[in-house]
């Protein structure tokens, strides 16, 4: 069913108030055509300046006319430099949206994550497609960190790698626990910056020990 003039009018009048409603209507009862074209075309310029936002929309001042002609009921007769529209668009269903068919078998990597592994399995070269799936390894053990508070392990992911792309690529889980190769530098960095507190205080009790077998030798020799 098609919106009435009426309903458009309301839709307008919230941008433009009902004082620039009346002036249209004063606009209508004019006889001369001149006057009503000068009258309008000092009126858009009215409606440019409460509706500054549509001058970043394309086509701005045949919008403005469009939106005069609406709320003139599309009784407007004037010599407009657009052609007049009733904004019929107004009318329109929204567009329906697409839905993706199939969701991510593991919902905290995503459909990236199984996107990268399908395009990593499809390298030739051995050394890219293993430099790939170390990548792939560090991503998903970051985006596992930020979705689930739990600790990951690296032999979990790798099996998941293993899972998603269908056996296609692997890694020798030693190698992959003994390198660190799955943690991020970012990650490397605050586990090292975690433990550099620990390492002070074990510096500084060593130092005090040192100063004191330092002190009670030199008493000895005093005596």
């Amino acid at each position: 069913m098609e919106a009435s003039t009426t309903f458009k009018q309301e839709l307008l009048l919230r941008e433009y108030g009902r004082n620039v409603q009346d002036l249209v209507n004063h606009i209508l009862t004019i006889e001369d055509r001149s006057e009503r074209t000068r009258l309008s075309y000092l009126l858009i310029n009215l409606m440019a300046k409460l509706n500054p936002q549509l001058r970043d929309t394309q086509d701005y001042q045949q919008k403005l006319w469009n939106h005069l002609y609406v709320m003139s009921g599309s009784k407007l007769d004037v010599d407009a430099p657009y052609p007049l529209s009733a904004m019929e668009y107004l009318n329109d269903k929204p567009q329906t949206m697409d839905y993706p068919l199939s969701t991510p078998r593991y919902k905290h990597y995503g459909q990236n994550v199984e996107l990268l592994i399908q395009r990593a399995t499809e390298l030739e070269d051995e050394k890219e497609r293993e430099a790939a799936t170390i990548s792939i390894g560090k991503l998903m053990k970051t985006l596992y960190r930020s979705y689930n508070k739990d600790s990951i392990t690296d032999d979990v992911i790798l099996n998941d790698i293993v899972q998603i792309s269908k056996g296609k690529l692997n890694l020798d889980l030693a190698t992959v626990e003994a390198n660190n190769l799955f943690e991020s530098v970012s990650s490397k960095s605050q586990d090292s910056g975690s433990n550099r507190p620990q390492q002070q205080q074990q510096n500084r009790g060593g130092d005090k020990r040192s100063h004191k077998n330092t002190r009670t030798t030199s008493n000895q020799r005093n005596k």
